[in-house]
């Protein structure tokens, strides 16, 4: 999905926005069993090597972190493509799909991404269901050549150029034509394009229970991830930081570079762990702004097919397991548990009575 953000991948030394640039969350791809090529590669293409490659510490971790991301993006898809209303003017049209090849990585991973399958070319990793490029066929493994008749960037700054390539193209279009190649065809695709929330999802390599939003991404650390019992505890905690940052809150109390900037350290593979002892600056949100994007995160929940209706069971879970006093934790930043379970209550009840009378979902 063509998002357009610059962005810091989690592996990296591009924005991911280059190709954010194709979707709003900077998808990674996931492994086959034998992991020797990125899911959905086609037969008869050069990434399917009869070898399966040494398992490198590299490679394991990538593999691991590939998995992880993933999972995010799977999860915030729906969230993304379903609110773009709730999300006011960030939203942005889309393409509806990620893309990377080796030096998406960082300069000691690219071995290990070539081992996974990826090349010069960029490469789809991750479609977004019902998106464009859903509805025109586009498939993971497929190489991109061309867009709009103009080659496709390749090589070291293929993100970046990509990026510049397609921001003025989706701005100006309803769809834009895509060369692929895949296996040994060559295809063009119309691409209809996708308006949704064009905020960028991040993985956080640290234990740490929390989340963050800097006004363009969100990040859920490794610890939250791991928290989750379920991909709806995940999508609870993605709209809270969603809701956020469609209401503007790291702009309006002034959190957007002391977010930004612990975003940018967790997304790299080995974050400097130092500063976020405590609360790593962020200040504890006030009590009604903290209701408000509660209220708005559960009606993007719902837009989006989730069940609302275990929300304050994982919110009441993650408090008492992780309490203000633990600095480093979500609650310490999001101390007004016993008022928000109080609204997560009510708002639940009001969404419930609108789906019962097919009204639209709407806080």
């Amino acid at each position: 999905m063509l998002s357009l953000l610059q962005r810091i991948s989690p592996f990296g030394r591009f924005a991911c926005a280059s190709i954010a640039l194709l979707v709003a969350g900077c998808s990674t791809t996931p492994v086959n069993d034998q992991g020797n090529a990125p899911a959905g590669m086609y037969e008869g293409s050069a990434a399917n090597a009869p070898a399966a490659p040494v398992e490198t510490a590299q490679l394991s971790t990538l593999r691991t972190l590939t998995a992880q991301q993933d999972r995010l993006y799977r999860v915030a898809a729906p969230l993304l493509v379903s609110n773009a209303p709730l999300c006011r003017s960030y939203a942005r049209n889309l393409i509806g799909f990620s893309a990377k090849n080796k030096y998406s990585y960082s300069s000691d991973y690219v071995a290990a991404a070539q081992a996974l399958g990826f090349g010069e070319q960029l490469q789809v990793t991750g479609v977004l269901p019902d998106s464009g490029a859903a509805r025109a066929g586009v498939m993971r493994g497929d190489i991109l050549t061309s867009v709009e008749g103009k080659p496709m960037p390749q090589g070291e700054n293929a993100e970046r150029d990509a990026a510049m390539l397609l921001a003025p193209m989706v701005a100006k279009r309803a769809s834009v034509k895509l060369g692929l190649l895949r296996g040994d065809r060559s295809l063009t695709l119309g691409v209809p394009l996708t308006l949704a929330c064009g905020f960028g999802i991040e993985l956080g390599n640290i234990d740490n229970v929390n989340a963050f939003s800097d006004g363009r991404r969100v990040l859920i650390t490794r610890g939250m991830l791991n928290f989750a019992h379920s991909d709806t505890e995940v999508a609870y905690v993605l709209a809270k930081e969603l809701a956020n940052n469609a209401l503007r809150y790291p702009t309006r109390l002034r959190m957007t570079a002391t977010e930004g900037g612990i975003i940018d350290n967790l997304i790299r593979i080995n974050p400097d762990t130092a500063p976020l002892n405590g609360t790593a600056g962020v200040r504890p949100m006030p009590k009604d702004l903290d209701i408000a994007s509660d209220t708005v995160s559960l009606y993007m929940l719902a837009r989006a097919g989730y069940d609302v209706r275990g929300a304050r069971a994982f919110w009441q879970r993650l408090a008492e397991q992780y309490p203000a006093e633990v600095l480093n934790g979500y609650t310490a930043i999001h101390p007004s548990t016993a008022a928000r379970l109080v609204n997560i209550d009510r708002v639940i009840g009001d969404i419930q009575a609108k789906i019962a009378k097919k009204e639209p979902l709407f806080p």
